[in-house]
């Protein structure tokens, strides 16, 4: 699990390790903060599709399924 700052992740770029339908790499698009300006959740962009997808920002730590950067 790598530590990750949540102020710096809008318009990071991320690579699946297990793509599906050919989706590989994404761009963080927006942040989702709750009522008290805690950082939710993030809108993930796939590059090749455009196609988006929201989920929890604490997912990105996980090496099994992202890597920062596009490889």
């Amino acid at each position: 699990m790598r530590r990750l700052d949540p102020r710096k992740l809008l318009l990071s770029k991320w690579t699946a390790t297990l793509p599906r339908q050919r989706e590989k790499h994404f761009l963080v698009t927006e942040l989702f903060h709750d009522e008290e300006g805690v950082l939710r959740e993030i809108e993930l962009q796939a590059v090749l599709t455009r196609r988006s997808q929201r989920l929890d920002w604490r997912a990105l730590r996980d090496d099994a399924h992202w890597r920062i950067g596009w490889r």
